[in-house]
C-alpha cells in the first residue's frame, strides 16, 4: 500500500482543494453547479471566523500523480448543532482522487473528521450522499453510518437563489 498522511488544511492548500472540488463535482455529474473559487476558499476557510475547516490527504513526492499532484484527497467540515443531541459535526465533502481509492485514504479522512468531532464534544457526524452512488453508500454503511431518510424519514431541504432572496423579505 502506498503511504499517505492526513493533516489539517492550510491556506496554501486552497488551489488543490478547488481543483478537487471540481473533480468531485464532475464525478457527481454536477460540475456546472460549482461557483466556489480558490479565493472564496481562502477567505471562507482561513479568516478570523472560518465557515469551514478542512483536512488534506497527501502522498510523498515519489507517489505523485502524472499531473504532479501530491495532495490527493480532502474533507471539508463544519460544526453544527442538533436541538435534540447538542453539538454535531457536518462533513460537507469527502473526496479521494480515483487512482488512490481503495487504499484506506477515504476511511482515514472520515475517521479524522470523526476524531475532531468527538474531541469537540460532538454527538453526531452528519453528511449527505447521492442516492445513485452505491459504492459510497456501501462504504458509509460499512462504517456504521445509517440512512437518516430511511430510518427517520427526514429529507435534506434547500432554499437558494431567488427563492432565498424572496424568503429573506420581511
Amino acid at each position: 500500500m502506498e503511504t499517505f498522511s492526513i493533516r489539517a488544511a492550510n491556506v496554501e492548500d486552497c488551489k488543490d482543494i478547488a481543483r478537487m472540488i471540481k473533480e468531485l463535482a464532475e464525478y457527481e455529474k454536477l460540475a456546472d453547479l460549482v461557483r466556489v473559487t480558490q479565493r472564496d476558499l481562502e477567505q471562507d476557510g482561513f479568516s478570523k471566523n472560518p465557515f469551514f475547516h478542512g483536512i488534506i490527504a497527501e502522498v510523498p513526492e515519489q507517489h505523485r500523480t502524472k499531473e504532479g499532484h501530491t495532495k490527493i484527497g480532502y474533507a471539508l467540515y463544519f460544526y453544527s448543532y442538533s436541538s435534540w443531541m447538542g453539538r454535531a459535526i457536518y462533513m460537507e465533502d469527502l473526496y479521494v482522487m480515483p487512482e488512490f481509492r481503495g487504499k484506506g485514504i477515504g476511511k482515514a479522512l472520515m475517521s479524522k473528521v470523526a476524531q475532531l468531532g468527538l474531541a469537540a464534544g460532538c454527538h453526531q457526524l452528519n453528511f449527505t450522499v447521492l442516492e445513485w452512488n452505491k459504492s459510497s453508500l456501501d462504504f458509509y454503511l460499512s462504517q456504521g453510518c445509517f440512512d437518516i431518510t430511511d430510518k427517520m424519514g427526514y429529507h435534506c431541504m434547500r432554499c437558494e437563489g431567488e427563492a432565498l432572496e424572496h424568503l429573506a423579505q420581511p
